[in-house]
């Protein structure tokens, strides 16, 4: 059994513990002889006993007040595998609810109930709940490569669309179904988001998923009517509720599964609207949902895009529109919930109603997927639901949709390829008009005029002249390190072990990456705070040193973590002007210079990189220069952006017979 003595922790887990940065903790250990010493590890991963490293934190006063749960999960991460702290940690949360909860079925080891019991403690004194979804996020947080969970703020969408549409129809909401719940992300938010009593059944293959669902779903029984039913078992293969006819269905089904049981399910009755081909298994967890749903019952499933126009499917989607089935897709944008990259879609699905017989005249399609946060980066939440519940609210035809959406009729999408992506149907541009478009142009204008009053000082310059004896002496990046002019910090890859988010989170930092500076330079990830040692901060000039990337300017605004192949430099304020020596490192002959030329992705030895050798006060004219370059530069990008936007926008109008010409 291994003591909590042996459990080995990182100078990040250090750092979360005593709630700080990771570099007050490198701090610490180099300004204290009485820090304890590395028991495994590298030099540049060093790991260290956490019983010492609580002693220490508590002898020097830097224990922080919420640490008990940070000192709790190495241990969990020092059991026998990802199933046993998963178990260990849903037992944990059964056994803090009482006698109302079961035990896992599946036994514990010896050092995994010592640990649950230490939990039940801790909970006792810290909150039962919020002692529970710590441990269930980090463990969720640590096998991010292995589990796709459903996002918290994806969850709740779903959720309120499924009731907003329920209550649209003058429906009320009881019993609610998914079969495929992991973690129980789905039914947890249904049930926070439904006003009465509800009933909620799952299914899930992963045993320690199942397990960490129902003690979930456990704790929302607490502030109101909830009665729980999770099951270990493949929904498709071996439908545990064949009986069960549910209110509301919500499912983030596994995708591109081939094996999901097409030959011993060909002739299953649960294919009401084809037999799904054995490459679209989304079908098949569609047509299961349905079956699953009382007369009247509204699904929200999340699938890829591919789903709503693949070949191979069109019978079943054809089927899905003529029986009134398929009421609506939204498209989301990408960030949303893995894989990242992709632009998922919700579909909304009602079983058909004995009142009406199913049917249905149109569909509604809404294109929420440009609706991103600053930067293009990140799924815009508000705008997102705003645009999904308003356009839903008019899926009846009694009000006037938002721009984003359209009621496109039966007729136009039962063709032969019943495409019903979104963005074919919707325009991919909102309508620019009236005041709107004359700020747009009027921006153009101004940054027109910038550019053209630049332009003219550029021109003035007298940059033909040499200095007296010849050209300028330089140095390097290099010397002015050993000067002491300068420090240089290399970016790294953040460790295995690190805390990488897609979305900003609490104390985190976002990570820059040599890809990111090649799609919009818009940090892409986040780190959990303290998680990266090299950090650029407001004034420091960062130096992208990959020859296809290669760049150099002064950091405005937060922190930022580097990546691997980006510098921080950080000038003496008394010997170098920051804008001068990233205008001096940014010239594209420095770069191919001290670059290797091997090929587009080949490096650039940033140590060699020259500098103007100029006293300070001479660096000042030099300075204001590349910053009006950068302005420069600035404006272009605006310019050509606005330029591009309004003038696509303007073809859209006239090619809709938008001209008013004179009588």
């Amino acid at each position: 059994m291994t003591s909590p003595g042996t459990v080995p922790v990182s100078l990040a887990e250090i750092a979360r513990i005593a709630g700080v940065g990771r570099a007050a903790v490198s701090n610490w250990r180099r300004r204290h002889d009485t820090f304890p010493a590395r028991i495994g590890g590298t030099d540049v991963k060093p790991q260290f006993a956490l019983t010492e490293v609580e002693q220490w934190l508590r002898d020097n006063d830097k224990l922080n007040e919420a640490g008990g749960l940070e000192l709790l999960w190495p241990r969990f991460e020092t059991l026998a595998g990802r199933d046993e702290a998963g178990l260990a940690i849903a037992y944990a949360g059964h056994r803090m609810r009482g006698k109302r909860s079961r035990a896992p079925s599946r036994p514990l080891s010896a050092e995994a109930r010592a640990l649950v019991a230490e939990t039940v403690e801790l909970g006792r004194r810290e909150g039962t709940t919020h002692t529970f979804e710590f441990l269930l996020q980090r463990w969720l947080d640590a096998h991010v490569r292995q589990i796709s969970a459903t996002p918290a703020r994806l969850a709740t969408l779903m959720a309120r669309i499924a009731l907003r549409t329920r209550t649209a129809w003058g429906q009320k909401t009881s019993t609610v179904f998914d079969p495929a719940c992991g973690s129980g992300h789905l039914l947890s938010a249904a049930a926070g988001q439904a006003s009465g009593g509800v009933e909620l059944y799952g299914c899930e293959i992963d045993s320690a998923l199942a397990e960490l669902a129902e003690a979930r779903l456990a704790f929302a029984g607490d502030e109101r009517d909830v009665r729980t039913r999770i099951t270990a078992v493949d929904s498709l293969r071996d439908d545990p509720y064949p009986d069960l006819r549910a209110d509301i269905a919500l499912c983030n089904p596994p995708f591109n599964e081939r094996d999901w049981g097409y030959e011993e399910l060909a002739t299953d009755p649960r294919w009401v609207h084809g037999l799904p081909p054995r490459t679209e298994p989304e079908l098949a967890w569609v047509q299961h949902l349905l079956a699953r749903l009382r007369s009247g019952g509204t699904a929200v499933v999340v699938l890829p895009p591919a789903v709503a126009s693949r070949r191979a499917g069109r019978r079943i989607r054809g089927s899905l529109l003529r029986h009134g089935v398929l009421r609506a897709v939204v498209a989301l944008p990408p960030g949303c919930a893995q894989p990242h990259s992709v632009s998922l879609q919700l579909w909304v699905l009602r079983a058909g109603d004995e009142r009406t017989g199913g049917s249905g005249d149109d569909a509604l399609l809404v294109d929420a997927s440009a609706h991103t946060g600053p930067g293009g980066r990140g799924p815009d939440w508000e705008a997102i639901e705003s645009l999904a519940l308003t356009s839903l609210d008019g899926l009846d035809g009694a009000s006037e949709l938002p721009h984003g959406a359209v009621r496109v009729p039966l007729l136009d999408l039962l063709d032969d390829e019943v495409d019903v992506t979104p963005g074919r149907y919707v325009a991919a541009r909102p309508e620019v008009r009236g005041k709107e478009s004359a700020d747009r142009w009027s921006e153009l204008g101004d940054a027109l005029a910038s550019l053209r009053e630049l332009s003219r000082s550029f021109a003035c310059l007298d940059t033909a002249r040499s200095p007296a004896g010849g050209r300028q002496s330089s140095t390097t990046v290099g010397d002015l390190v050993k000067a002491g002019a300068l420090s240089l910090r290399p970016g790294t890859q953040p460790s295995e072990s690190a805390e990488v988010f897609r979305d900003p989170r609490e104390r985190s930092i976002p990570l820059l990456t040599v890809p990111d500076l090649l799609l919009d330079g818009v940090p892409s990830a986040w780190l959990a705070g303290g998680e990266h040692q090299t950090i650029a901060e407001e004034g420091d000039v960062v130096v992208a040193g990959v020859v296809r990337a290669f760049d150099a300017w002064v950091h405005e605004g937060p922190p930022v973590a580097l990546g691997s192949q980006l510098f921080a430099l950080r000038v003496d304020p008394h010997k170098l002007d920051a804008h001068f020596l990233a205008g001096c490192l940014r010239a594209p002959a420095n770069g191919r210079h001290a670059g290797t030329h091997a090929s587009a992705s080949s490096r650039v030895d940033v140590r060699r990189l020259a500098v103007l050798q100029l006293p300070l006060e001479e660096q000042t004219p030099y300075s204001e220069t590349f910053r009006r370059i950068t302005s420069f530069q600035r404006l272009l990008a605006r310019s050509g952006s606005l330029g591009t936007s309004l003038s696509r926008d303007l073809n859209d109008r006239l090619a809709s017979g938008g001209l008013t010409t004179a009588g």
